[in-house]
């Protein structure tokens, strides 16, 4: 399970990327967080512009609506969906357990 955590109406998470993928998908549970694998090179900020894009598109939210708050140039990353809420952000998860 995802361990989600609410930070002023939002919800964020930890995602573990996996850059230089073949394509770029969430490829499932991760120590209490995400997988994810990324197409992207981690150079100027490619891989997390990528990250942000990836779940966007899982959310059907703006891509300037998710932001990474935390690990922008490690692998272990922390983002957060805003307007997300935790109930929204659980539902959408449980597709990956």
């Amino acid at each position: 399970m995802v361990e989600l955590r609410e930070k002023n109406g939002s919800a964020v998470f930890v995602v573990k990327a996996q850059p230089r993928s073949s394509k770029s998908r969430v490829c499932g549970l991760y120590n209490g967080g995400l997988k994810v694998s990324l197409k992207a090179a981690p150079v100027d900020d490619a891989a997390n512009r990528e990250c942000c894009d990836l779940f966007s598109k899982v959310f059907h939210i703006p891509p300037s609506r998710v932001h990474i708050i935390a690990g922008k140039s490690s692998r272990t990353k922390t983002v957060m969906l805003e307007g997300v809420t935790l109930e929204a952000a659980t539902l959408a998860f449980n597709a990956y357990e």
